[in-house]
Formats: structure tokens, C-alpha cells, sequence
């Protein structure tokens, strides 16, 4: 959890209970200032909520790459001719493409 989110929910806390008294008192100025901490709260919990999202998304593109990595080892470790006869193939059609006929 990132910890723009334990701040933010923290500071929508705060500004609950800052409005409640506001209300609980009758002053409109602490209870705007308590809607006005929970509206920045709210925001950083946002934040931090994007962030963890781009951290995940982040971390599953890495774990692909190294699934990748290790299947193609082991496919050129197991099958070597099979692979250079594809890696030829690759090849001769990219040199073919860049030839006027």
C-alpha cells in the first residue's frame, strides 16, 4: 500500500471529525475547513491509489518478460536447429523486404 493512501485516508479522517465539530459547535469556518481536508484526503488517496495500479501493472509486465525470457531459453537449450532454421528464415525474409526488384 502506498503510503500516499495511509496519509490521505488519515487526512479525510481528520477532516471528518474536524467538520463534525464544526457542526457540533456552530462554526461554519471549521466545518468548511474539515470539508476542505477531507476533499485533499480524498485526492492523495486517489493518488495513491493510481500509484499502486502502476506499480501492479508495472510488476506484471516484468514477470511476462522473464516468463518469456526463460520459455525462449529453454526452447533454443532443447530444440537448437529448430531455432537457427527459424532465426534463418527471420532472416532471408527481412533481407528479401529491404531488396527493389
Amino acid at each position: 500500500m502506498d503510503r500516499n493512501r495511509i496519509s490521505g485516508t488519515a487526512r479525510q479522517m481528520g477532516g471528518r471529525v474536524e467538520e463534525q465539530f464544526g457542526r457540533a459547535t456552530g462554526d461554519v469556518e471549521t466545518q468548511a475547513e474539515g470539508l476542505v481536508q477531507q476533499a485533499q484526503g480524498m485526492a492523495e488517496d486517489l493518488y495513491g491509489q493510481a500509484r499502486d495500479v502502476a506499480s501492479d501493472a508495472a510488476q506484471a509486465v516484468r514477470t511476462g518478460a522473464s516468463s518469456f525470457e526463460e520459455t525462449l531459453r529453454t526452447t533454443i537449450e532443447t530444440r537448437p536447429y529448430t531455432c537457427l532454421l527459424v532465426a534463418f528464415g527471420i532472416g532471408w525474409l527481412l533481407g528479401r523486404t529491404g531488396q527493389p526488384y
